[in-house]
């Protein structure tokens, strides 16, 4: 009964601890990818917007695969990231698609508009 409200508060305490596993694994990495990992990592937390803790844990832990191979492999990070590590950061967010905490303030802002403005049949 207790871990259904906290769960319905916080969300699923099982994706909770799956993100916690994948940064833990980031933070594992050797450098220099612990460091490129963990500025990617909090960069998809502000840029990603995703709002499904589904798609936001295995965005995640796909991002923790993919540094690890990278490290595995010894690639440099420039070759990853290339020029654009902004970019690079936003296409890799962009693959996961999922509902964004942006797309309720875009309707809203639609709604807004057409309440004072309504669009004239064409």
């Amino acid at each position: 009964m207790t871990m259904s409200w906290i769960e319905k508060v916080t969300g699923p305490l099982e994706q909770k601890k799956q993100y916690r596993q994948a940064k833990a694994r980031l933070e594992a990495l050797p450098e220099p990818y612990a460091t490129a990992a963990a500025a990617l990592n909090r960069y998809l937390m502000y840029h990603g917007g995703v709002v499904e803790g589904t798609v936001m844990v295995e965005m995640f832990a796909d991002l923790a695969d993919f540094w690890e191979r990278a490290a595995v492999d010894a690639t440099p990070v420039r070759d990853i990231v290339g020029d654009d590590p902004v970019a690079f950061a936003e296409d890799f967010a962009r693959a996961y698609g999922g509902r964004q905490w942006i797309d309720k303030e875009r309707q809203r802002l639609l709604k807004a508009i057409d309440k004072v403005a309504p669009r004239e049949a064409s």
